[in-house]
């Protein structure tokens, strides 16, 4: 598989949120603003590109038996590095995302990811898998987060788009509301690959 049909793959043919439907944790939980959104997003795509090339390089030493436990140390040791970083460089951020940063190790996206592919292919091809996958998953948390805070706030990205007379629906920014924006996000993106198969 060419490399740009790898991102593609990751971007549009699996997208992990909106063809896969795995990670709805943090796809659901921490969308309530685009920041939020792109910053889940772009921690998992680090974590997912340096995992995946770990892995990839270490494939063929470890015993199938404990590969699951070894791929989980290895993505708990990049998780633990990007949870630091952001404590130490965007505090507010790591503030924001809270509990959902060191859940990451049990992402759905990022083990199957490891299983499915970083343990099969080259490091170069498992790093640009790693790429696809999370700015598939990035991109998706960033329009699911833009949406709910246009909606549910009135800003974008924390600016303000409408004057005084513009009145929030909260629900966008309440649980139900992220249920509802990806429903709507899920029947868009269906609605649109039917459109293009035909």
């Amino acid at each position: 598989m060419g490399l740009g049909k790898i991102i593609k793959n990751g971007l549009v043919d699996e997208n992990p949120v909106l063809v896969q439907v795995i990670g709805m944790c943090p796809t659901l939980a921490v969308t309530t603003s685009a920041i939020n959104g792109l910053g889940m997003g772009l921690s998992t795509t680090a974590v997912l590109v340096c995992s995946n090339v770990v892995i990839s390089m270490m494939r063929k030493f470890v015993p199938s038996k404990i590969r699951i436990p070894a791929f989980i140390v290895v993505i708990a040791t990049f998780v633990t590095m990007v949870g630091m970083l952001l404590k130490a460089y965007i505090p507010a951020l790591d503030k924001a995302l809270g509990l959902f940063i060191p859940l990451i190790v049990v992402n759905c996206l990022i083990l199957a990811r490891a299983e499915s592919f970083a343990s099969k292919n080259k490091p170069g091809a498992s790093a640009v898998d790693g790429v696809g996958m999370g700015l598939g998953f990035a991109l998706s948390l960033t329009v699911l987060g833009s949406i709910r805070e246009i909606l549910g706030n009135g800003s974008l990205f924390g600016f303000t788009l409408f004057g005084a007379s513009f009145q929030p629906a909260l629900l966008f920014i309440l649980p139900p509301g992220a249920f509802l924006t990806l429903g709507f996000l899920l029947a868009g993106f269906n609605k649109l690959k039917d459109k293009k198969a035909n």
